[in-house]
């Protein structure tokens, strides 16, 4: 697959930890609170995909609280899928596999995954072309079970605005380093959803002006 473009230096902080582990001070602080919304819409047993993993602590977070659901981390990146799999082996968990690479952006790998009751996307659509986003949506419609559910955590523009003054001015931010990128608004990514054959759900509000989106099938 197509490298994904390298991510703006501000938009994906981590830091170093031992060994092969990265930590992100975002995941430390949202974890909880996406666990919960993903408790309230995921099934009891099933297989779950996570697009963009990261540096692994919130699948670890998420295997952790779902016990009954098969996770399976996904990431471009080569350092990130070792953080990944640092973590991993430390939480011990028997229903977590190892991090896969995978580029969402790009055509083609929802067949490839298919039969998944939760996909989830966390901090990532801001980060990414509106064509790009468009694919990844596709794609995961594809890739869920009849039933399966997509879940999108992120900030998003409300009819076209940002929600505060600390959003406007990262949604500007990032435009100014790439003009492809920034928020995209809620009830245009809905649109996207019903068009990759999904039934969106209305938004649920989260810390941080953030919002959690979910459709699923049927």
């Amino acid at each position: 697959m197509t490298a994904r473009r390298p991510l703006p230096p501000m938009a994906s902080v981590a830091h170093p930890g031992e060994g092969a582990k990265l930590h992100a001070p975002s995941a430390e602080r949202n974890a909880g609170p996406i666990s919960d919304a993903l408790c309230r819409i995921a099934p009891g047993v099933g297989r779950a995909l996570e697009l963009a993993s990261g540096t692994g602590q919130h699948v670890v977070a998420f295997a952790r609280a779902m016990p009954g659901l098969a996770w399976q981390p996904t990431e471009i990146d080569p350092a990130r899928r070792a953080s990944i799999d640092a973590h991993a082996a430390e939480a011990g968990l028997a229903n977590l596999h190892p991090a896969l690479p995978l580029d969402a952006t790009e055509p083609g790998w929802g067949a490839a995954h298919a039969g998944q009751d939760l996909i989830l996307l966390v901090n990532l659509l801001h980060l990414i072309s509106t064509p790009e986003a468009q694919t990844l949506i596709r794609e995961a419609g594809r890739a869920l079970a009849p039933g399966g559910c997509l879940a999108l955590y992120g900030p998003f523009l409300r009819e076209g605005r940002a929600t505060s003054e600390g959003d406007a001015r990262f949604h500007a931010s990032l435009a100014a380093q790439d003009p492809e990128i920034g928020y995209k608004d809620v009830a245009e990514v809905a649109t996207w959803l019903s068009d990759a054959g999904l039934a969106p759900q209305p938004p649920r509000a989260m810390p941080a002006n953030n919002l959690f989106v979910v459709a699923c099938h049927g």
